[in-house]
This record gives structure tokens, sequence and C-alpha cells, in this order.
């Protein structure tokens, strides 16, 4: 089984813009301000279609999973279980809901599902940054007076962000992205965010877009105090930037020519493309920045750089076989 590339689905949002055409080369539908680009997901309401030469094909992931789950998945998995990471680009051209994802001991209270995500930094602009976590000492109680008070700016830590920087979000920790950043997000399986304060923004109908009060409070760690974001890498070879127990994400930085040699690993592997360009030696799928690409679990593969190149891998993210 080769690996696989999907169409992307495009999400019209309020603090979203164009440069998706720009800075990946996405076609993108018109008079649409497109916040996301969901490169990989696998759930009841949208389901990434595969790429493919048959014309009038309309395979998706689910359909993949089902019909070869042990190709596909490794040994034991079920062809009913959904893929567990989902894969976003985010163009932040205002800044995003002050928000929360519900931790996994709490979240099916709610009404929700888990989430922890990383972001990469793909692009910034100058002064742009992010919001994640507390600052030191910030109470509930002081939490909550500022919440009322529509002052929570005050307690929340924004930090100043550069292209190559990454930080893990775990359920929990409360979060925003500002303006003018492009990330790459890798995520679990899940849709469920719980704002806490959206600036006095309205959202594309011209009324304030739904809080989620109650359940942010319920969700928010309030014992997590001004984490750091990685530093970019820049150096050619490998690192590890997020390890979770909900995956593993690796940076790989090549010079041309430099091959990545994936041996049959037994589960799949995603490869994001951050910059750059390769090549599947095996298939000649050719790979180029904003693809994400599906390697096989039954398949080994050897990737090569076709040009200086940094790209992403995703693995760590399904059961024993």
């Amino acid at each position: 089984m080769n690996p696989v590339l999907f169409h992307p689905i495009y999400k019209e949002r309020v603090w979203g813009g164009r440069s998706l055409e720009d800075s990946l080369g996405r076609d993108l539908p018109g008079g649409k301000v497109i916040g996301e680009s969901w490169d990989l997901v696998d759930r009841p309401e949208d389901a990434s279609q595969i790429r493919s030469n048959e014309e009038g094909s309309r395979q998706t992931i689910r359909d993949l999973i089902q019909s070869d789950p042990e190709r596909v998945m490794g040994r034991g998995w079920n062809p009913e279980d959904r893929f567990p990471i989902l894969v976003k680009w985010l163009d932040c051209q205002q800044r995003l809901s002050l928000q929360v994802h519900p931790p996994a001991t709490i979240a099916e209270s709610l009404g929700g599902e888990p989430k922890t995500e990383n972001w990469f930094v793909a692009d910034s602009k100058p002064g742009a940054g992010l919001i994640v976590g507390l600052k030191e000492g910030v109470s509930r109680d002081q939490f909550e007076k500022a919440l009322a008070e529509e002052t929570l700016e005050d307690c929340v830590h924004r930090f100043p962000v550069e292209p190559g920087q990454s930080i893990l979000v775990e359920s929990g920790r409360i979060h925003a992205i500002d303006a003018g950043n492009l990330i790459l997000e890798i995520q679990q399986n899940s849709d469920t965010t719980y704002r806490v304060f959206d600036w006095g923004r309205t959202g594309l109908d011209g009324k304030p877009r739904q809080l989620h009060v109650e359940e942010s409070m319920k969700s928010i760690d309030f014992n997590d105090f001004e984490p750091s974001a990685l530093p970019p890498f820049e150096e050619i070879g490998e690192t590890v930037i997020a390890e979770s127990k909900e995956f593993r994400i690796r940076r790989s930085n090549l010079e041309s020519g430099d091959t990545l040699n994936l041996p049959t690993p037994g589960a799949p592997i995603l490869l994001h493309v951050v910059s750059g360009a390769l090549v599947d030696t095996i298939s000649g799928m050719k790979m180029v920045r904003g693809d994400t690409v599906l390697l096989p679990a039954s398949r080994d593969c050897s990737i090569q750089a076709t040009e200086g190149c940094t790209a992403l891998l995703t693995d760590q993210f399904t059961p024993a076989g």
C-alpha cells in the first residue's frame, strides 16, 4: 500500500482569512474567510477524501480503514475505531477566543471529548504571540473576578513567537492564538472547545459567539503557570518536539538528497511537510509544503528530500497491536 494523500476540508472562521492561498498554494473556496484547513480527519461529520488518480473516486479515510484495517493501522486494529489524530492548518488573521479543552477525567460528564494538541509555528508576523497557561500565581478567584470585569488578558500568559517554535497544549490548559500566525495543529481526534472569553467579538453572523463559561471553569487547570515553547531546531537531523500519552512528534531537517528511511513500523506514521519538497522513492509520490501524508503500517518507506526540507513525523498514537 502506497502513502496516502488527502483533499483538505476548509472551514470558515471569523478570525480566518485567505493567506493559505499564498502560504500553502491552496485553491480556497471563493468569498469566504478560511481559518482552518482540516487535512486529515475521520469523524462522523467529516471524513478526509483520498487524492486518487481514479476519476470520480470518493474513497475516504473511513473507507480505507474499514476495507483493510491491518495494512493501514496495524495488527489488531478494530475497523470501526476512527483514526485517532486530526491535522489542521490554522490561518490566524485575528486572535482566537480564549479557550480550553476538557481533560479526559471530566470530558464525558460535560458531553465533550478531551483534546491534547500541538502547535507548530510555520510562520508568524513580527509581534505575533501565543497565549498559553496562566500568569504565575493567578488564582481561580482572581480569574473569575477578571472574567466578570472583562480583564482576562491580565491573567493569562502571553509570549512572542517566531517560526519553528512548538508547544504542547494539553487538555485543561487555557490558550489562544494571536493574530499573525500560521500554525500546523496536530491533535487528538476531537472537536470539543469551550470558549471562556472572546474579546468582545461578534461572529460571522454579526452576533456574539457562544461562550461556555461553566464548562470552561470546570476544565481549566488552575495550577498551570507560564509554560514555554520549544525554540526552533535548525540543525540538520532529527529531534522530538512533542511527547505525550496521546502522540509523539519529531522534527526532521533534511538537505537536498537526504533520505528518511522508515522500516515497516507495525503502526501508521503521519508525515507533515513544513517546508521544501520530498518524494517517495518507491512509488514516486511527490510531497510539497502543506501536505500531510499517511504512511501505512504495513509498508517500508524511503522518503527523499528533493530540496532542503523540514518535515514533522507523528507516531505512537495507535494502541498496542
